[in-house]
């Protein structure tokens, strides 16, 4: 099927702090805590853009692996689909930046867990009689839409920004991709939205529903199952459970449900936010930094998206 070959992260030189929030938004620092869990993260600058920041990760990725930029047949964009400038193409304007100039450009919107399709995608097409590599580019700008002014949005406030480039081949990977699950319940579709505030845009919640928390819990719960089935494994067989950055409560509530002990998986809501859909490949890095990976290891990475989409893909290190 192909996998990653390998992949890069980058963080942004901005932050923003707890206590920031704290003067605009006249919650409590306490209250603020609950939900970030750090006084500060990153994120995106006033002079700092999501697809800069994918290509400093993508042009760091191709020296790396010494990648030709010719032999790159497809990029891709994944994100939101606030793409810092409107009605133009990130993945193209990467693209240039690192010369590739004989690949199909495109994005895909599907907010945090876009990241993921992205990768089906492109290993869809390579498998397809593709050849060559394909480039995902994983970045947003969702810092940049948070209004720390409305208390109703603190439950946003944990919105940080990262940005990763992928890697893919068919051939000669790190990490073979065996299966992917996806699902959206459109029910919730329009739970959070966009509005126009003094000439920028911001993310809104509409008015509260109970069950989002359970919604998660149930749909994550039957990805994983409907993956392990797919590889044929088990639970116990499961190395490394990665999940978007989100809310630690329902985090370590779905790691009792299924079973799995925290120490396969990683938090690290002491020093990051939620950062987008780069989160889980943060974590995988983290992983490979501290060499706690090991050839053969099943690593599930469950993603989700506003919408509500959730998504589960799991990897074999090949390493």
């Amino acid at each position: 099927m192909g996998g990653i070959v390998d992949f890069e992260v980058r963080l942004p030189r901005a932050r923003v702090s707890v206590h920031r929030m704290h003067r605009e938004s006249g919650v409590p620092v306490e209250a603020i805590r609950e939900i970030t869990h750090t006084d500060g993260f990153p994120v995106l600058g006033e002079e700092e853009s999501s697809w800069q920041l994918a290509a400093e990760a993508a042009k760091a990725l191709l020296g790396r692996t010494a990648t030709r930029p010719g032999d790159v047949r497809q990029v891709i964009f994944a994100g939101s689909g606030e793409w810092d400038v409107p009605f133009w193409s990130p993945a193209a304007k990467v693209a240039a930046e690192l010369g590739i100039d004989d690949a199909h450009c495109f994005e895909v919107a599907n907010f945090c867990n876009a990241g993921t399709v992205a990768i089906r995608i492109a290993l869809d097409r390579l498998a397809g009689g593709g050849d060559g590599y394909a480039l995902v580019l994983i970045a947003d700008r969702l810092g940049q839409l948070v209004d720390y002014a409305d208390p109703a949005s603190k439950e946003l406030f944990n919105f940080g920004d990262a940005a990763a480039a992928v890697l893919l081949s068919g051939r000669d990977t790190a990490f073979e991709v065996l299966h992917t699950a996806t699902r959206t319940d459109p029910s919730w579709a329009d739970y959070y939205y966009g509005e126009q505030r003094d000439g920028r845009l911001v993310i809104r919640r509409g008015p509260h529903r109970p069950g989002l928390a359970d919604a998660y819990v149930d749909n994550f719960t039957r990805l994983v199952e409907e993956t392990l089935k797919a590889v044929g494994g088990k639970r116990d067989d499961v190395a490394h459970f990665l999940i978007n950055q989100g809310d630690r409560r329902m985090h370590e509530r779905l790691l009792r449900e299924l079973g799995l002990p925290q120490d396969r998986s990683v938090f690290n809501y002491d020093r990051l936010g939620h950062m987008g859909g780069a989160d889980t490949l943060i974590a995988l890095d983290g992983l490979r930094e501290r060499r706690a990976l090991r050839r053969g290891d099943l690593i599930l990475l469950a993603t989700s998206a506003m919408g509500f989409s959730w998504g589960v893909t799991a990897l074999e290190y090949a390493e």
